[in-house]
Order: C-alpha cells, then structure tokens, then sequence
C-alpha cells in the first residue's frame, strides 16, 4: 500500500515534530489534538522550526509557507483518521490512555490502515489489545526531537503482519530517517532497552552514597560528554527516569525497583529542568552544576561493559541485529559509537570480570553477565544475525553501516572527477567509521579508469574540524592502531594513480588539515580556518601531519605550525605555498568542480600517476636512485598511446584525448 495520508494522533512535542517531518517529504498531514491550544502551539512551533530550516540551508527559501499548506489541524478523532492510510498515536506515556486511544483509533479508521504508536517504552502487545485488528499495528518510535535526529525504531508485536512492518519500514525510510527492525515485543525496544542498566546504576551510586551527582558529571564531561548524565536525567526529567525504572520493574526484573532515590524528587515535585530544580537548580535553561573533581567510584568502563551486557541480552532474545543495536545508540543517543564496537575493542574476560564486580558491589543480577558472556562467546554473538533472520520480514537487507555512511562517494564519468565527501556530526569530524569509508573508497577507485582527479571535500560549510575524539578507544595499542590505520589510509590519497584535490572550507583542523596534506593539490577559500590544535590537547598530529606538513612546507614552518598549535587562513596558506589556488567561499564547490574537470580532461592519466608517485617516493630515497627512478618512467611512457595522442594533438593543435593507456 503507497503511504499518502497520514494522521498524528496527539500535538505534543513529539507528534508535532513527527508531522513536521512527513510534511516535509512531501506527503499530507492532519494533526490531530482533543485540545485546541495544544494544536495552536503546535502550529506555532512547526512554522518557527520550518523558518529555521530555511535560514540554515536544510530546506529552500519560501518552502516553508507550502509545507504548512499541507499540514492541517484538528479535534476531531474521527474525522481525522477516517481516510488516512498511516495512523501515529504520540499522546502522553501513558499505558491507559495509549491503549484507550489506540482503540478509538482502530474503530474510527479505515481497516486497511496501517496504525503505529510512537510509545518509548511500553510493549505494543499491551497497547493493541483493545484495538480492533492487531496484525496492523506496530510501534515507529521517533527519537526526540524528532526533526533532528535520524533514528526510528520499527516495532513488530507477535500479531503484526509481516506486509505492514515491511511497509511502515520503507515509509520511515521515505520520509528520510533511517529505521532499525525490532523483531520482537520487549520493553524499551532497543535503545532504551539498552539504556535501562545504565539508568538503575546511576540510581544506585548516588542511592548508596558512593559518589556525588556532580562528581559523576564531572568524570563525564571529562570523557567528552557535553553533559554528564546526571544533568541530563534533570534535563529530561526526572519523572520520565522514575516511570520508567518502574516500568522495566514490572516488566523486566524486579530488581528495577531497588532504585528508591526518586521517591522523594517526585514526592517534593522536584522534576529537573522543567520544575526548576531536581539534582541541580535550572535557570534559564542551564543547570548550575557545583564544581567537583571526577569520582573514581565508578568509570565509563562500567556503564561500557553494562551497554554491552543488555546488547547480549537483547542478541540473545533475537530481538535485533548487532548492526541495528550499533545504529540506533549512534543514531538514538547521538554518539560516535555503540555497545557493538566497544566490545570489538574488548576481551570477553575484561567485560565478565567487570560485569561480576559491578554485580557484587550493587547487589543486582541485572548487572551479572548474559549467558553468552558467561560462556566465553562474546565475540560470536556480536556477530550474529538476529532470530528470526530467515523470516519473511528480513526478505530486505538489514541495515547495515552503508545506509549511514559517514563518507559519500559519487563518480561523474563525464568529467572524469569523483568526488569523496565527508558527513559526520556538523563539522565533519574523523572517526574510525569515516577513515574506514574512506579507505574502502579509495580501494574501489582506484582501477577506477573511467577516474582521472578525485575532489576531496566535506558536506555543508565545513572540510572537517579534525578527530572525533570522543570515540571509544580500550588502551593505548588500541590508539596506536587507530593512528597507524588512519596514516595508511591517508597516505593512499598521494599513492592512488589519480590527482587528488583537497577542497578546505570553513574548519580544516587536526585530522581535517592532515587529509588535506596527503592530497596532491589544495584549494581554499580565504577565510577556511587551518591548523594543527593537538599540542594543545596533549596530543601530536596522529594521522601523518608530523611527516607530511615539514616535506611541503620545511622543516622550520612546519615546526612553527605544529609547536605552537597557531590557526591561519587560506591566504596564508596560499602565501606559504600550501594552497594551489583561492575561491571565494559561496563558490568553493562549483570553482573546485570546474578546476577538477579541467585537470581530468587535460592531462594524460598515466603521466600524472607516474609524476605523483617520482615526487613523494623521490623525496624519500637518494638522488641518484631518484633520477633512475625517472628514467624508467620515460621508458614506460614512450610506449603508451597516450603520449602518441598527446604529441599529435600539440602537432594538430587540438584538445588530446586521453584513453589512460
């Protein structure tokens, strides 16, 4: 069934949010609320978020004004729902007035239609069991907010029909999020399924006084964290930790409830941000966190190993597929990485050890190893595919990394240009993931004959403001490997037989700046932000910019720029002969494309792989073994067609045209 209407049952922020999001696929939307203040504050929401998408380029100029002509409005249920092919309930959590709204839902809409709860938590089993025809409900959860984030987990209860969960699957896609499948019914779903442990420990440190909330913070923004977990328990609200706890309680284990230190917040009203106060005291929309020194009671290891132990658990129950637990904590909580790589990085006994510790010092099962950690078998079942898998419903391909590819290839073989550009977080930051891809794209081109220059770049304003250093990473030979890969991988970009091109924009710093010096030529706009911040951090440029930066530009600038950690402009870069050429900055993409497409159609691809690699492999040996080294080049090239083309097209003086051979 083509998905073309849908109804959002509930104007809150998430229902909002989520017909935000379908109207701007394309697609009509009625939102519906029981109470009309609601839908005009909705609505006003919804055209200040749509003017902001405007402003910052994500949709175009005067869009705006046609995606809310195809949102309406309403309070009445039943004349809402009556025609629409996709019903999403987003009321409050609420287990009674879900389950009584879904079977309103059910009785008052179409039969064919498909009828999904935006639920966080609760079983859709238990929301369906009023309603009229179970096979066509299923939970899309939408992670808030939900204009931003990508994340949707599509959930199949034992009654949904395997044709409605395929279809809501593919409508996610359509509107531009990216689904994971949730096999079975279970509490939480997967993320916050995943989160649950995480929770009741942090309940229980502050419950047994072992550390104090702005102790713990301390030691999270320590890691990266742009708010320690504490704060953001304030932010989200406290009420919201306490339902839930209660929830997986009765749900998952009892031993949920021996968290007893929210009582007393919701007993005093003390929310968080939202009434306030709840650990810390809110004003104006920030927490005044005390200052405190990090607790070395507990240490991201812990809530590492606790992450992992419930993705076994969830493997285990055949729920998902480790591919889909790692894309949705990446794309669910916003991180660089999930429970899946972590335990990659890890041993099966250091997790158990720590498990078993945790366990005994909280006094909880919940923290006790899963069956297949106990067994010695992590690593087998991080690499397993869900129960299930055989099913009809897995007919698609699962979702893989590729689906969120951090780097975006695309060839245009009329040009003969490629183009790699980085999309990870805003600025483009490095990580594991991204050097991966960038690998695996070099490797597919560089055969590539149809190929000549590849244009290196980032999307959005940005080259990329250097390494995502809140990945995780298990130890020091841990670090070490990820330099050495990330340094091979740059290193192919002056090896490939193809010229490279470094377009730097906006931030091109760290692991941004390093993969512009392994390309052959860089082009700027005058006002990119260039430099190398590692001495700053405590750290050294790790992907190759100690040896690169010092052949470009000698040993003198080069120990400046790198000692003093000093940010420059593309004019001064141009001025030291690091740049090849300057744009203007709203014309970056289009001059680099033209400049691209130039070389590629100009000069002779064997000539120019030959030149690349007697400049970086001649500067490393004695002159004499250099200059051996460029006769032997002469040689080759004599017999190519190439070099026979491009003497006749001088004779005849024509435009060559180069074959490659």
């Amino acid at each position: 069934m083509a998905i073309s209407k849908v109804t959002i049952v509930g104007a809150g922020t998430m229902g909002h949010g989520i017909g935000e999001i379908i109207a701007i696929s394309g697609i009509p939307v009625v939102i519906e609320d029981a109470y009309p203040e609601a839908l005009k504050k909705a609505e006003a929401s919804i055209k200040n978020s749509l003017l902001k998408l405007e402003k910052s380029g994500k949709i175009k100029q005067g869009e705006s004004e046609q995606i809310m002509s195809s949102i309406r409005f309403s309070n009445d249920l039943g004349e809402s729902v009556k025609d629409s092919d996709m019903i999403i309930e987003a009321v409050p959590e609420i287990p009674d007035l879900k389950i009584k709204i879904m079977k309103e839902i059910s009785e008052k809409c179409r039969r064919d239609a498909i009828i999904a709860s935006n639920t966080s938590n609760i079983l859709i089993s238990t929301l369906s069991k009023d309603a009229i025809g179970p096979e066509r409900i299923l939970g899309a959860h939408f992670f808030n907010p939900p204009v931003v984030l990508k994340l949707v987990e599509v959930i199949k209860s034992e009654k949904t029909s395997d044709k409605v969960f395929s279809e809501t699957f593919d409508f996610i896609k359509k509107i531009g999020k990216t689904p994971i499948r949730v096999l079975k019914d279970t509490p939480g779903f997967v993320v916050n399924r995943i989160n649950a442990p995480e929770a009741l420990l942090l309940c229980l440190v502050v419950q047994n006084d072992f550390a104090k909330p702005e102790e713990v913070d301390a030691l999270g923004k320590s890691m990266g964290l742009p708010m320690g977990p504490y704060e953001l328990i304030d932010y989200v609200g406290i009420d919201t930790m306490y339902h839930s706890l209660k929830y997986y309680g009765d749900t998952l284990s009892p031993d949920y409830n021996k968290c007893t230190y929210y009582d007393k917040f919701m007993k005093d009203g003390a929310l968080g941000a939202k009434s306030g106060r709840g650990f810390y005291v809110w004003e104006n929309g920030h927490a005044k966190v005390p200052q405190a020194n990090p607790t070395s009671a507990i240490d991201m290891m812990d809530i590492i190993c606790i992450e992992i132990n419930e993705a076994v658990k969830v493997l285990e129950e055949g729920i998902t597929s480790p591919n889909d637990i790692e894309t949705g904590i990446k794309l669910g909580m916003n991180r660089p990485f999930g429970p899946i790589s972590a335990a990659e990085g890890l041993t099966n006994s250091e997790v158990k050890n720590r498990l078993i510790a945790l366990s005994k010092k909280f006094g909880t099962d919940i923290f006790s190893p899963a069956k297949s950690i106990q067994d010695g078998k992590l690593k087998q079942i991080i690499s397993s595919k869900p129960a299930g898998s055989e099913k009809k419903v897995q007919a698609q391909p699962e979702t893989t990394k590729s689906e969120e590819t951090p780097v975006i290839l695309s060839r245009d073989t009329t040009t003969k240009v490629a183009y790699i550009e980085i999309s990870n977080t805003r600025n483009n930051l490095i990580s594991v993931d991204v050097i991966n891809a960038l690998k695996g794209h070099l490797e597919a081109l560089w055969n590539d004959k149809e190929i000549n220059v590849i244009v290196i770049r980032g999307k959005g304003n940005n080259l990329s403001a250097g390494a995502q250093l809140t990945q995780f990473v298990s130890g020091p030979m841990d670090f070490a490997e990820m330099s050495r890969n990330g340094e091979r991988t740059y290193r192919m970009l002056s090896e490939i037989p193809k010229i490279t091109i470094a377009e730097m924009k906006g931030y091109v710093l760290g692991g941004g700046f390093e993969l512009s010096t392994w390309c052959d030529i860089r082009v700027s706009t005058p006002d990119a932000v260039i430099g190398f911040p590692e001495v700053t951090l405590g750290l050294v440029p790790g992907w190759g910019g100690s040896q690169r930066l010092a052949k470009l530009l000698g040993l003198s600038r080069a120990s400046y720029l790198i000692l003093s950690g000093q940010r420059f402009d593309g004019n001064y870069a141009e001025n030291i002969g690091l740049v090849s050429k300057i744009f203007p900055t709203n014309e970056i993409e289009q001059k680099t494309s033209e400049f691209a497409a130039s070389l590629a159609s100009s000069v002779a691809p064997i000539s120019a792989a030959l030149a690349k690699r007697l400049m970086n492999k001649g500067s490393e040996v004695p002159a004499d073994n250099g200059l051996e080294m460029e006769s032997m080049a002469m040689g080759l090239l004599f017999g190519t067609d190439d070099l026979k083309e491009g003497i006749s097209a001088f004779v005849q003086k024509r435009k060559p045209e180069y074959k490659g051979r």
